[in-house]
């Protein structure tokens, strides 16, 4: 019995999560000055200049909810590239959406932004450079962040399959598509801790990036920070499901780990909605 409540508990925790982040994952109506969202606000565009391009989440995060994004669009001529984090201010509360997130939004306080870029440095509790952390196998169902678990098929970005994708199978297979890259996917989430503080965990493409920021304070709400800045032009938010993953997915994990590349998905004897399916597109 005492199993079976534990179950249902984290059952419904995990149908609890999935909900509530297909409610947040929106952009706010509060945004930069060139910033314009599509009328699902799920796509966020920066029609002029490099900055202006501050962008919020609809709601705050709850703790181990990632705020996940995907690149859409780049342009030429600029330097830098997306940036990310939280903030403990209320986006409604602003009187004037700041021109950068870096250094102007940080500047306010109780805020936490990283430019990405195509390394990101890891953060180690007495500051020295980080080991890089076995991240487990991207054929893994579910990326383990602290005591956050979320199913990681999502998270990874993919270049579309084409006449010479198989030339980009091996960074396919190993999940490392440039994380400033078109189709890239980058999210952010906060794990507690015992003392009652958080850590800013960067993910991309499947990958956690450790620790950005330690001891966030949890006390207020924690809107996440999304800033279309220069090279990046458009982004799209991308719903996590969070939950077992589908049998359909686990068959697409399955054929992925054993084809020499993702052309020779169409010679399979599979439904074509598979065949799709199983090149991510």
């Amino acid at each position: 019995p005492a199993t079976a409540v534990t179950g249902t508990v984290k059952n419904s925790h995990v149908s609890a999560m999935a909900s509530r982040c297909r409610l947040t994952a929106r952009f706010h109506r509060v945004h930069g000055t060139n910033v314009r969202l599509d009328t699902s606000r799920t796509r966020a565009t920066r029609v002029e200049s490099f900055a202006n391009g501050l962008c919020f989440s609809q709601e705050p995060l709850a703790p181990g909810q990632i705020f996940l994004v995907e690149i859409e669009e780049k342009e030429l001529g600029w330097c830098g590239h997306l940036r990310v984090g939280l903030t403990a201010h209320d986006p409604q509360s602003l009187e004037v959406v700041p021109e950068y997130s870096l250094p102007d939004l940080v500047n306010m306080g109780d805020t936490w932004v990283f430019a990405i870029t195509r390394s990101h440095n890891r953060v180690t509790e007495d500051g020295e450079e980080a080991r890089v952390r076995v991240q487990g196998s991207p054929w893994e169902p579910f990326l383990l962040i602290e005591r956050v678990k979320i199913p990681r098929d999502t998270l990874v970005g993919r270049s579309r399959p084409r006449r010479y994708s198989h030339i980009l199978d091996d960074l396919y297979k190993m999940n490392v598509l440039p994380a400033t890259a078109r189709r890239s996917r980058i999210g952010v989430l906060y794990a507690p801790q015992p003392d009652g503080t958080a850590n800013m965990h960067i993910v991309i493409n499947g990958e956690d990036m450790g620790p950005s920021a330690r001891r966030l304070p949890t006390t207020r709400p924690l809107y996440a920070v999304v800033d279309v800045f220069a090279s990046t032009k458009s982004v799209r938010v991308i719903p996590v499901e969070y939950g077992f993953p589908s049998l359909q997915t686990l068959c697409r994990l399955v054929i992925q780990k054993h084809i020499v590349h993702r052309l020779a998905i169409d010679g399979l004897d599979l439904p074509p909605p598979l065949k799709s399916f199983c090149k991510h597109e």
